[in-house]
Order: structure tokens, then sequence, then C-alpha cells
């Protein structure tokens, strides 16, 4: 059989995977069935001032969890707009192998099968159509960043684009000398080469998804803050911001060194806080965070920085199984900066942060009636960039807090991330080691609130009794599936007030409180503790008698 002849057999046997396998490969949001278990990505990219065509070498080394004569990476082909990457040659222990590529796919003629690791070298080039951000920054300094989340890396660099398979990665970054090019892990080796080009060396030996495996590559002002339990911290800023960026990017050491005590060891070499080009308010890279070009200046600056450093154990380093879980990335970062806030600033700062969101959740669920484990969207992640990913999914936790208590509740968290760290977890997960943990059944917990769409609808009547000197609330679940919550109620009359817990589990309930005095007014969860939707409440007219 001629070579010619192979390579047509080849495509063909392509093209029929492909359109056998279809619905698993282009369904983004599910877990990749191409048997990969990537080990450790080698990326030698090379950048220049001229084009913003890349060239790239990508030395992957993949284990496999099942058997497979077909070698399938993500990696987005030419488009008509002439973006996009072209592979030119691939081969493993340099013998070539023959290939194909479709409009998101690379497919390699090679076995693989469990208990094997292959090494494959891909030669390719081209324009990112996304991912690397190849632009100019505010200022005007050419500039290039990687900005990979969700599944955007595969727009510029060959591999399984999936939080579920997550590897090691060096990057290998030849550009004009005078770029300085910041990476995930630690830096090994940067040295000036002839013809002003610089060549740098980055190696993180932490398993990481490919969502947040980044390169920096523009004119920095870079300041070296101090070491937290012996990991360096840096901000690296433009240097039109060298003054406003490295004081207000100074703040990260107080926030790690928090995280440190409360959560657990921070599993990356460094922490390098980035000025960038990122899409996104703040993107959380491994040991490498960017955030926006007008950061330097944000009065929200301490909050985003909390978000974000919080993501490096929640998100980075325990990672979420697939996109339905996705907050236990995000749902993580935002109730962990919340209570950095109530520890440094006090009780009444974390009610108020709690009661914005919990306005952000009932708004969202009124054109949005889906759970936090959505699975109804899998080919649009952006979309789970909502409030029952952040804001939602920080309420389940401040309720599951409440629930177990602070001790409990700190021992799972520290759990968990023990557990995982390194790895990947679904909810489900979560929950065992919160029932391991506490001793408790939280399946209804876990069942109401993060699988099931909306929240308590209340319609709450009440009125005095002076004869039986009782109080009689009417409490009515107003959703059309009922939630299994306690009630926190507040009975006050002038500067006195008492707080009592009710147990709600039934559409309609009735309640009998006896006080030492006759309430004004009673407030409905007083200390902001219930994800909920006050629809009415209401004070009838007082009771003599019966």
């Amino acid at each position: 059989m001629t070579r010619c002849m192979q390579a047509i057999l080849f495509t063909k046997k392509i093209r029929y995977l492909f359109i056998t396998c279809i619905i698993s490969l282009q369904l983004w949001g599910q877990i990749p069935s191409n048997f990969l278990d990537v080990k450790h990505y080698s990326f030698a990219i090379n950048l220049n001032d001229s084009t913003n065509i890349i060239s790239g070498k990508a030395l992957i080394s993949v284990g496999f969890t099942g058997k497979t004569s077909i070698i399938t990476f993500d990696l987005a082909h030419k488009n008509q707009d002439g973006k996009g990457m072209e592979v030119t040659h691939v081969s493993k222990n340099d013998k070539p192998l023959q290939f194909y590529q479709d409009a998101q796919h690379l497919y390699i003629q090679d076995e693989g099968s469990p208990g094997i690791v292959n090494t494959y070298q891909i030669n390719y080039e081209g324009v990112p159509i996304d991912g690397l951000i190849i632009s100019n920054t505010k200022y005007g300094q050419r500039s290039f960043f990687a900005d990979n989340w969700p599944n955007r890396a595969h727009n510029w660099i060959p591999c399984n684009d999936h939080p579920s398979d997550k590897a090691t990665v060096e990057f290998m970054v030849t550009a004009p000398s005078h770029y300085q090019v910041v990476s995930n892990g630690r830096l090994l080796e940067e040295i000036n080469l002839p013809d002003n080009q610089k060549f740098t060396h980055w190696l993180d030996t932490a398993q990481l998804p490919t969502k947040v495996m980044v390169i920096g590559v523009t004119q920095f002002a870079v300041q070296y803050t101090g070491d937290v339990d012996c990991i360096p911290v840096s901000s690296w800023v433009y240097p039109e911001n060298r003054d406003s960026g490295f004081a207000h990017y100074a703040i990260a050491k107080n926030i790690l060194s928090w995280y440190i005590q409360h959560i657990g060891p921070y599993g990356f070499e460094k922490l390098a806080n980035v000025q960038s080009k990122t899409i996104f308010g703040g993107m959380e890279n491994a040991g490498c965070i960017f955030y926006f070009e007008n950061s330097v200046n944000s009065k929200g600056i301490e909050s985003l920085f909390a978000h974000e450093i919080a993501h490096q154990w929640f998100g980075d380093n325990a990672t979420e199984m697939d996109w339905p879980h996705l907050w236990l990335s995000e749902g993580f970062a935002t109730y962990m900066t919340e209570l950095y806030f109530e520890d440094k600033y006090g009780s009444d700062t974390l009610k108020s942060m709690l009661q914005e969101q919990r306005n952000d959740v009932l708004a969202f669920y009124t054109k949005h009636q889906t759970p936090v484990v959505d699975t109804s969207d899998k080919n649009n992640l952006m979309h789970l960039l909502n409030a029952n990913s952040y804001q939602k999914g920080g309420w389940v936790l401040h309720m599951l807090r409440q629930k177990l208590g602070d001790h409990l509740f700190w021992k799972g968290i520290s759990t968990y991330y023990q557990n995982y760290a390194g790895r990947n977890a679904s909810t489900m997960d979560l929950k065992k080691i919160f029932e391991q943990v506490s001793g408790q059944n939280l399946s209804v917990f876990f069942q109401q609130w993060l699988y099931r769409a909306g929240q308590p609808e209340l319609k709450i009547h009440w009125e005095n009794n002076l004869q039986n000197k009782k109080v009689i609330i009417h409490i009515e679940q107003q959703q059309s599936v009922l939630f299994d919550f306690p009630l926190q109620i507040a009975f006050i009359k002038g500067n006195k007030k008492i707080i009592k817990t009710f147990s709600i589990k039934d559409k309609m309930s009735n309640v009998l409180v006896s006080l030492p005095f006759t309430p004004d007014e009673i407030i409905i969860d007083p200390n902001v503790n219930l994800l909920f939707k006050m629809n009415e409440l209401e004070k009838v007219a007082t009771k003599k008698g019966e």
C-alpha cells in the first residue's frame, strides 16, 4: 500500500471516528471520552513583534485510561479568517506519525492502552483564535497574555482541554529581549540570545487543569513583596503603574497568610500577582494570578485579591471534576472571601455581603430557574459564570456552616482540601467528606440547595394572643417544591429581643411561642443565615382572648 493510499484510508478512518464520536467530542461540558490521561506538557513557544503568528513545539506525555488506536487532542485549526493552529509535524520517539485536523481537534494515528506512557512531539504555528491574547496594554505596549478559562487553551496549545485531566506543565518562551515572561511554577532559566532574543523557562510540578496554565509577556515592573510560609510573593505591573500597583498589590501577603492558617498549606511554589489583559476581573491562574488592567487603582482590590487567591486552594489545586460542579471553585472563592472579611472587619460586614448576594440570587432566579449543579447548558460554559455558581454557592456554604457549627465546618473544609489537593472532586465528594466529619446525613441539604432550583418563598402572618400570652405565627411555603430548613425569628419590644429557631418543612406551619413580653415586631432571619425570599410579612390584629 502506498503512503498516499495509507493517508487516504487514515483520513477516512478519522472522519468516521469523528462522526461516530461527535456528541462526546463536541459537548465541551462533558468529561472527555478520548481515554487520555496527560502526565506532562512541555511547550516551547516563539513570539515576535512583526506578526501575531506564534510557533510552538509541544512535548506531551500521555497515559491512557482505556485502549485506543486514535490519539485525540484538542486544538483549534485554521478557520476561514486564517486564524488557528496548523500542525506541521507529529512524532513519537523521533518517528513521524500520521495525523489529521478538524476544526477543534488533532487526531494522531497511534495506539495507546493502560499501563503505558507515550510522548508526542507536535510542531505547529498560526495566529491564535483565542486563549492567547496578543494585543497592546492600556499604555500601548505590545503584550501576550494567556487567558484559558474555561476551555480556551486549545486555541493556542494542543491539550486535553478539560479540568478533569490535570498535569504538570512547563513553558519555554523565546521572545524579543525587551519583554519579561511570567508563568506558572518556578523560573528555571532566563538567558539572552543572539539577535536581541531572550529565552525564559518556567516549570510547575503541581498537577494543573489547562484552564489555569498561562504565560504573560510584556514589559513589567516587578517587586518581590516577601515570603509567606516560605512562599515568595511578587507583584508584576506595567512600569507606568509601578507605584500604585506595588502599593495595592502588597495586600496579597496578608490574604495568603490568612488562607494558609484557616484552610491548609499553599499548593504552589510562588504567588505572582500580575496586571494583565485578561477579559475577566481576575483570573486565578495557578501561582500566577492575572488581574484586569485597572485593578492597580481599584477600590475593590482587597475583595478581588481575596477571591482569586482563595481559588489557589479551590479550583486550582482541588479542582471540580466537571463543569456543572463549578460552584466548588466559584462558590468556595466567594464564601472564603466573605469569611476573610468577617474575620478582618466583623460580623456586620459579613451580613451586609450576604444580604447583597441573596438579592443577586433572587434576581437571577426570576430569569433562570436552574440549580447550582447545572447540566442544562453544556455548550455555553461562560453562562456558568452566574449568581448560582458564585453567590448561591457561597450561600450554600454559609448555611452548611450554620448547620454544623464553626468547628465542624472548618474541619470539613480542611479535610476536603487535604483529600482532593492535586485531584478532582464532585459535589458528592464534598458531601461525603462533610458527612464523615460531622456524622450527619446531609442528603436532604445537598439535594435541595444544590440539585434543585430555587429557594423557600415565604408568606408569614403573626399575631399576639394576650389571653394565652403567646405569639401565633403562620408560615406558608409558596414555592412549588417544599424545602426543609431552620428559620430564625427575632421578637422585639423596645430594647428587648429574643431570637428563636424553628424547623420548617411543611407547606403550612403554625407556631406558638411563649415570651416574657408582648412583641411589637418580629424580624425574619435576623442574623442573615437563610437563603429565602420573603413574599409577605404581616402582623394581624392582636387577639384579646379565645
